[in-house]
């Protein structure tokens, strides 16, 4: 039986303002694998993003809970979960999200140095060689094309080994050829390293290509498809 890494039980999201009670989130129940691959699909303003937050608290649900690798997340405190995030968690942005002061090789080994990683220089290298950046390293972000940043945050991303890879829409912001090739190169890492991958996209090419489809529709479940359906 596959190893549940990612279980998310009956989460709820509302926001209260002024104007009332909205309910962002609404009963979100459903579970992923170990090195199972799943994208979260549906209109903008569905709740996907937010529902991607919660699943990396950074956003705490109003009910509602999310397992990761066995560990209630909301039953830890805020730094225990940013501790959690740190060793676990691989996150791949539409904006990169990379930090414009330091090289390529540097945004790499950011999280590693953190993490007290002594190898951090030549571990960034081997990822950044990975990835097909071996020439770049010493470049910062202003020089680098849309799709060598967006190779360099998934660099940063796989270099710790995450178990959960979270991309929100990870080829947003490229044209389609780049977005292919970054998009073969996400599920090329994930197969290698057995990471879970969630990602929130509107490109259907890339959401079919998953083995779990999760529809939001209106802060709900509209339907979860799995690949062999």
């Amino acid at each position: 039986m596959s190893e549940v890494m990612i279980a998310v039980q009956h989460v709820f999201k509302t926001v209260t303002d002024s104007t009332g009670t909205l309910t962002i989130l609404r009963d979100i129940d459903f579970t992923l694998s170990r090195g199972e691959t799943a994208a979260i699909v549906g209109a903008s303003g569905s709740g996907k993003s937010t529902l991607l937050s919660i699943i990396a608290g950074l956003d705490t649900p109003s009910s509602g809970t999310v397992h990761m690798a066995g560990t209630d997340l909301f039953a830890l405190s805020e730094d225990q979960r940013a501790a959690f995030r740190a060793a676990h968690l691989g996150f791949v942005f539409q904006s990169f999200q990379l930090l414009a002061n330091l090289t390529a090789l540097e945004n790499v080994m950011l999280p590693l140095e953190l993490a007290g990683r002594r190898d951090a220089r030549a571990a960034a290298g081997r990822m950044l060689e990975r990835v097909g950046l071996g020439q770049r390293l010493a470049s910062y972000p202003k020089v680098l094309s849309g799709g060598e940043q967006q190779r360099v945050a998934l660099a940063r991303a796989f270099v710790m080994n995450p178990a959960v890879l979270l991309a929100d829409e990870p080829t947003g912001s490229l044209d389609f050829a780049t977005g292919q090739t970054i998009m073969e190169l996400m599920f090329d890492l994930n197969r290698e390293q057995g990471t879970t991958l969630v990602m929130v996209t509107h490109d259907r090419s890339i959401a079919e290509r998953c083995e779990r489809r999760i529809t939001i529709a209106a802060g709900e479940v509209a339907g979860i498809v799995s690949a062999a359906a």
